[in-house]
């Protein structure tokens, strides 16, 4: 049964590697698409790359409302279809509109996923290992951006149209996800908050069949005779888990993660790298951010998410430092991509690892949807302006500077870290769910 689980927890976490797959396949072909149209910075930052990015805010603002109403399933299902439509569109248009507008498409599959993925892994796994079930979904986050750093570098050389493919190709793995996504079960929790109870208990039984359904029943329904109609997660009694995602979703981003994702080949050849070194260091950023997420799904149910969040804040200081240092002294060469494998190892044991566990860990069953929503939001929000700005802050105040602001950024996560963050490890939902509302 337990491989059951595993198998489940997979399918639906590769909605992360379509995630990661399409908001990175875009670095090996931002540069040729702005030679072959043409386009200024801002035109290029904004509308061409950017736009992708809004679809994601979009997908983020929203996607809590099939999520929860439709349900995690459903949902699962059309981000699938929104991902494979993308993608063909992507690789098929000629005009820098026509593009933009696709890759909106996809922008809306993935902001999506990342409330409606690790909401169903979280609601089907025993609370033992919740962390590294959930934590699958940033394993193929990971693992489809290092795919993606390969496929450019293996397409890049393929000729005038190599740009088209290093888009178009995602429709295979978005089309096979689409009809393996049909295997999997509704989430019991969700049904049970639909009062679905019959349904619920079929799940919970194939599930668990050792276990008794009825207490999960009994305690989510004593949960749902606790709300009042149509509340949201806005009320009083939901502010410390709001305000915990807004800052776990703002550090996320203020470390300036998917700023280097984003411009990997174009902040490696600022650093005096040729444009194939650039694309195969690449790559390696790929490799290092795979085997440390590796890492922290293996330590987030041992040594717990603040443990990981601990050792990614520290790791973040020295590394965004160093890279400033780098780029002010002109330390061109080998540095700076050894700085930036740093910042990536830090980022995949801690922040890449927790944030998706965490934030689909604090909010009570019948506002997940939109507690992740929230969270995912203020996430993608800043995912969208933050890269959007990296070529105009590089030409206008420098590289070492952008830099440096992200390692004061991360000096304040550690205080959030220290202060703030509570420990979910081990924590059945409904129990966190309990310790977290404050009437």
């Amino acid at each position: 049964m337990k491989n059951k689980i595993l198998i489940w927890s997979i399918i639906a976490a590769m909605a992360g590697f379509l995630f990661g797959f399409d908001t990175v396949v875009i670095s090996g072909a931002e540069k040729k698409l702005q030679a072959l149209w043409n386009t200024s910075d801002v035109f290029h930052g904004v509308v061409v790359i950017g736009m992708a990015l809004w679809g994601t805010v979009v997908g983020a603002l929203f996607g809590g409302i099939p999520t929860d109403k439709l349900g995690r399933k459903k949902t699962l299902l059309w981000i699938g279809v929104l991902y494979t439509v993308s993608a063909l569109g992507s690789g098929l248009v000629s005009d820098p509109w026509s593009f933009a507008f696709f890759r909106f498409i996809g922008g809306l599959g993935v902001g999506a996923s990342t409330i409606a993925a690790p909401a169903y892994i979280s609601e089907i796994a025993p609370a033992k290992d919740r962390g590294k079930l959930v934590g699958l979904y940033q394993f193929n986050i990971v693992f489809g951006i290092l795919i993606a750093f390969f496929s450019n570098y293996m397409l890049n050389d393929i000729g005038e149209n190599a740009w088209r493919w290093m888009v178009g190709i995602e429709a295979l793995p978005a089309f096979a996800y689409t009809l393996l996504i049909l295997t999997v079960p509704k989430s019991p929790r969700w049904l049970l908050t639909k009062y679905r109870n019959h349904e619920a208990r079929e799940v919970l039984q194939i599930i668990n069949p050792d276990s008794d359904p009825e207490q999960l029943i009994i305690k989510i329904r004593d949960e749902m005779e606790n709300t009042v109609p149509n509340e949201n997660i806005f009320l009083k009694k939901y502010r410390f888990p709001l305000i915990l995602a807004f800052l776990m979703a703002f550090f996320n981003q203020l470390s300036g993660i998917n700023a280097l994702l984003y411009y990997a080949p174009r902040i490696l050849e600022e650093a005096g790298l040729g444009e194939s070194s650039a694309l195969l260091s690449s790559i390696g950023i790929g490799v290092t951010n795979m085997v440390f997420t590796l890492l922290g799904i293996f330590l987030i149910d041992r040594l717990g998410r603040k443990q990981l969040m601990y050792i990614c804040s520290f790791g973040y200081i020295i590394s965004l430092s160093l890279v400033s240092v780098a780029f002010f002294l002109k330390w061109e060469g080998g540095f700076v991509p050894v700085f930036l494998f740093m910042f990536i190892a830090a980022h995949a044991i801690g922040q890449g690892t927790v944030i998706w566990v965490f934030i689909s860990e604090i909010f009570p069953n019948h506002l997940r949807g939109s507690g992740q929503s929230f969270g995912s939001s203020v996430h993608w929000v800043l995912a969208a302006v933050v890269p959007s700005l990296v070529p105009v802050l590089f030409s206008s105040i420098g590289a070492g500077m952008v830099f440096l602001f992200f390692a004061v950024m991360m000096v304040l996560q550690l205080l959030f870290v220290i202060f703030m963050m509570p420990e979910t490890k081990g924590v059945p939902l409904e129990e966190l769910s309990e310790k977290m509302i404050k009437e």
